[in-house]
């Protein structure tokens, strides 16, 4: 007998551990079967009735999340978890540049991946990475158990001093700076 059909819905704004568990919670609310769940992504049972499905897009909602309309806003959203699990949440390094990266992952060419995300979000990719970079730094150095030269290797900079420079360009302080502060100015990854 043939596995039943699965509806596939991209979610917007699901940036983390803690999201995957909110939106398994809120499918199985709304009475649906999650079959996976991941970041930017669920997987359900075809069979979901309607009223079932507006009211998993109604809990969505109220919990900061957006399902994902058009095939380019699906794209996007595909591009931002990439780049988000290779800095975040890393399985292992990799020697690939983030352009090789992300074309290898989609299936496409980088110019392609970049105007589209451009000319969508009015920031470059670049921008974007190096904007998740620097809040996974802020994230290292108020956990205070890295150097600023192992956090530097650990986001994959050429150098501590590469990484203090952008910190300094961005936040207008030096990492050891940052560190000191009793309450950080850091940002939601959903929020970048």
């Amino acid at each position: 007998m043939p596995p039943d059909p699965v509806l596939q819905i991209a979610i917007k704004n699901m940036v983390c551990p803690r999201c995957i568990d909110t939106v398994k919670r809120i499918t199985v609310s709304a009475g649906l079967v999650p079959r996976e769940v991941k970041l930017g992504e669920i997987r359900i049972d075809s069979t979901a009735t309607t009223a079932q499905l507006d009211s998993f897009n109604k809990q969505l909602r109220e919990n900061g999340f957006e399902i994902v309309e058009s095939k380019k806003a699906r794209q996007i959203n595909q591009i931002k978890t990439l780049i988000i699990k290779r800095i975040h949440y890393p399985q292992e390094h990799s020697d690939l540049k983030l352009s090789a990266y992300l074309s290898q992952n989609l299936n496409s060419e980088y110019s392609r991946i970049s105007k589209l995300f451009s000319s969508m979000e009015g920031i470059t990719i670049e921008r974007f990475a190096t904007l998740q970079r620097l809040e996974k730094a802020k994230e290292l150095l108020v956990y205070d158990q890295l150097t600023v030269s192992e956090i530097a290797d650990q986001l994959d900079y050429s150098s501590p001093a590469h990484l203090s420079a952008q910190f300094k360009r961005e936040t207008a302080m030096a990492p050891s700076e940052f560190r000191e502060l009793r309450n950080p100015g850091r940002k939601s990854l959903d929020s970048l």
